[in-house]
């Protein structure tokens, strides 16, 4: 069995449609829930319905990359195992580098996918999920101290609370950004540009979502990715 017969197997299938079916059940059990208390607190079903608007609004909107980002992995890890990542847990720059980082630890990369096996898929899948375990079992033990932490600084020192942020975001920086600059000889020219170009367009449309315009800002992620995407194909075009 190859790579892509075991990730597109009926029983992957299976194991993330029940997946998805528990936690989708599990979604509509909370809300019902959440309904009924809301209205025992005393608010009105006509502040609770334009609440559900509203969220359906700044919900779906910013979901558009993520439905992006699954056609984009769908194409190097099959169907149902992206389905099920950016369905419940994951996010798509976690889940390329991680499936990436599985297929160069078994000699290959994404374009020799053709000559990877089932045990290859086995390991993009377990290096994907064992990677973001750990944060799933710590966050509600450290979150909250976290979030006081947060609180209580900038209540004391702002200047503590913009450092604060400002680490957090060179963290990220240092995570996703850094490697493929250093690595840009085996990632290639396409990929480095893609991002320089995604960074300039978040530029631009982020000084565009001000004042009457400034419910741009809930497009900035969807739009960003769109054109990313369009012009690594002109990268492509142009330098390939």
């Amino acid at each position: 069995m190859n790579f892509f017969d075991a990730a597109n197997h009926w029983l992957i299938y299976l194991l993330v449609i029940i997946g998805i079916a528990y936690v989708t059940g599990f979604s509509i059990i909370s809300m019902r829930k959440s309904w009924k208390r809301a209205i025992a607190k005393g608010y009105s079903r006509e502040k609770l319905m334009n609440l559900v608007k509203m969220t359906v609004s700044t919900t779906i909107v910013p979901s558009i990359s993520i439905v992006i980002g699954l056609f984009s992995l769908v194409a190097l890890i099959g169907i149902p195992w992206p389905w099920w990542r950016l369905s419940v847990v994951g996010a798509l720059p976690y889940e390329t580098m991680a499936a990436d980082s599985a297929i160069k630890a078994a000699g290959l990369d994404m374009t020799r996918l053709a000559e990877a096996t089932a045990r290859d898929f086995v390991l993009v899948m377990f290096v994907m999920s064992i990677g973001i375990m750990g944060g799933m079992f710590v966050s509600p033990f450290i979150t909250k101290p976290i979030q006081l932490g947060s609180m209580n600084m900038k209540a004391g020192d702002k200047r503590w609370a913009a450092l604060g942020g400002s680490v957090f975001f060179m963290v990220i920086l240092s995570v996703f950004v850094v490697p493929l600059f250093l690595n840009w000889r085996t990632s290639g020219y396409i990929q480095m540009l893609t991002l320089v170009t995604s960074m300039v367009i978040t530029i631009i449309l982020n000084r565009i979502a001000t004042g009457p315009r400034a419910f741009l800002r809930n497009f900035v992620l969807a739009i960003s990715l769109i054109l990313a995407m369009a012009s690594s194909v002109l990268w492509n075009a142009l330098l390939t």
